[in-house]
């Protein structure tokens, strides 16, 4: 899992106060007076390098890590009137003379960070609506005959011309072309009967610009009914061409 740590440096440079409390004297083995604060300063720099970790539920917000070095170059003398003396803060000899030199401080800081003005970020724009799917072209298209004929009717070219117009405007790899037809025949005649009416359809195709090779004919005579009947009886929608796009 990735997390957004961000790193940051820092230098600075400036005038730096420091202050010692509780600050006595000592000289020839005898404690001298001088209890107290003493302050002295001079110039300083400082480097920080951190690491920072924006907390995602308060924007503005961030968990840091830091280290910061700050050096004194020059001399912090106490006291001034105490020349030659031991320096001594809380009981422990700190100095000689009264004088630090090239004072140093290391520092290492966890704590929190806030960006006053950070901006809310607004909330996630809603995903506009799915438009429906456009209605695919018809890939079945369905021509009917009447009793034992194959011929074409005016109305069965038409529907014809519109699959040859669908195919163009379809991804179609190949064109079947089923005939069938009712039971009120014999199961022979009927196959026959069917491939004829494939075949009739199939070459009304080509005319409309079908390529022939696309095309593929078989007649299935008095199966796959649309309408189950029993035998001999002559039905309207089971005399069909079926013109399936693939």
């Amino acid at each position: 899992m990735h997390l957004p740590v961000f790193p940051y440096l820092g230098v600075g440079v400036g005038y730096q106060d420091v202050q010692l409390n509780n600050v006595r004297s000592a000289a020839n083995g005898f404690l001298l007076g001088n209890t107290g604060t003493q302050n002295d300063g001079n110039f300083a720099y400082q480097a920080i390098a951190g690491l920072s970790y924006p907390l995602s539920f308060a924007p503005g917000l961030s968990l840091t890590a830091e280290y910061r070095f700050m050096g004194i170059p020059g001399n912090l003398e106490y006291p001034r009137s105490s020349r030659g003396c031991r320096i001594f803060v809380d009981g422990h000899q700190v100095g000689e003379d009264a004088a630090f030199t090239n004072t140093i401080n290391n520092q290492l800081l966890v704590g929190l960070r806030y960006a006053f003005g950070t901006p809310v970020p607004p909330p996630p724009t809603p995903l506009p609506p799915v438009p429906a799917a456009a209605a695919a072209p018809t890939r079945t298209h369905l021509v009917f005959f009447d009793w034992d004929r194959a011929e074409l009717a005016l109305r069965v070219r038409q529907i014809v011309a519109e699959a040859a117009s669908a195919s163009t405007h379809v991804q179609t790899t190949r064109i079947e072309v089923n005939g069938y037809t009712d039971r009120s025949g014999k199961p022979a005649y009927n196959r026959a009967l069917s491939i004829r009416r494939a075949d009739s359809v199939a070459a009304e195709l080509v005319k409309d610009d079908v390529p022939q090779a696309e095309i593929t004919t078989r007649g299935f005579g008095e199966t796959n009914p649309l309408i189950s009947t029993a035998d001999g009886v002559r039905e309207p929608q089971n005399r069909r061409v079926e013109i399936i796009l693939k």
